[in-house]
């Protein structure tokens, strides 16, 4: 049995479409009525990582699981890691992030990250790092401003990152719980080159078939936005983390998608043309302008 904690999640719903067929899953989230479209034979059950007692259900007979977390100052690793353990679980795929092995990164986000990866890497369970840079999908951010102004706003237009597809991300993950081979390793992952915003602006546009402006975000206009999104902690951080990007700290393109699944990673332009919908005006704005 394998079990994916945040199934509804960017990575979590993607990794439920890539475990083979025959092996027996069950997704935790804290709403159950939230998960989509799943495999006839999964099973979904309720978890929070604050009641013991869900997270025992939930583990009840796992041998593997796929474990995200994402609330700063939490217990929540500590509290799965325990249960795992009196459970009997034997392998933990973590999705970590890239900035962890950045020796010049101390944001809260990140010491966050590694102060978790320190306790599974202690727990005594066989396990499994990923260490994914930006997420493409973040880019659906986007999609409001895109579709009402044909504007894309953010910061640092010219700084590259080396973005990765969530698809990407969880097809490594469904090896790294099927396969033997990756106990004790930690997976470096990103896209198959590092693109500024700027980039990501003019390959969308073309995808589109419509033209795209490029405003760049100052520092305070930025700030401003994610306060409006995040506690103020967590807005720094990002904010930290931007300063990183605007260094070339998020440059570096990692082939272990390839090594990993045998196929290149997916490019940003393939992301964004799987995801043109979320862009595109809607049918009938389209009709009410023509």
């Amino acid at each position: 049995m394998i079990l994916v904690t945040g199934a509804t999640g960017t990575v979590g719903r993607e990794l439920v479409r890539c475990l083979p067929a025959d092996v027996p899953l069950r997704l935790m989230t804290r709403d159950p009525s939230r998960v989509g479209d799943v495999p006839a034979e999964a099973e979904v059950v309720g978890g929070d990582y604050a009641d013991p007692d869900s997270l025992a259900r939930a583990l009840r007979g796992v041998r593997g699981a796929f474990l995200v977390t994402s609330r700063p100052g939490s217990e929540d690793d500590a509290a799965f890691l325990s249960a795992a353990r009196a459970a009997g679980v034997a392998r933990i795929v973590k999705l970590s992030a890239a900035a962890v092995a950045d020796p010049g990164a101390d944001d809260l986000i990140t010491r966050v990250q590694r102060d978790n990866e320190r306790l599974l890497r202690e727990s005594g369970i066989a396990w499994t790092l990923l260490r994914p840079r930006a997420f493409m999908s973040n880019r659906l951010s986007w999609a409001a401003s895109v579709r009402a102004e044909g504007v894309v706003r953010a910061l640092l237009g010219d700084a590259p990152n080396a973005s990765v597809d969530p698809r990407d991300i969880a097809a490594v993950a469904a090896r790294a719980l099927t396969e033997e081979g990756h106990e004790g390793r930690v997976h470096a992952l990103t896209g198959p080159e590092a693109l500024s915003a700027v980039e990501q602006t003019a390959q969308l546009a073309e995808v589109l078939g419509v033209p795209l402006r490029f405003e760049e975000l100052g520092w305070d206009e930025a700030r401003a936005q994610l306060l409006r999104r995040y506690p103020a902690r967590v807005a720094e951080a990002l904010l930290s983390s931007a300063r990183r990007q605007a260094e070339g700290a998020k440059a570096r393109v990692e082939q272990t998608v390839q090594e990993i699944t045998g196929r290149p990673a997916r490019s940003f332009r393939t992301w964004a043309g799987d995801h043109a919908g979320a862009f595109a005006p809607a049918a009938a704005e389209v009709t009410a302008e023509a």
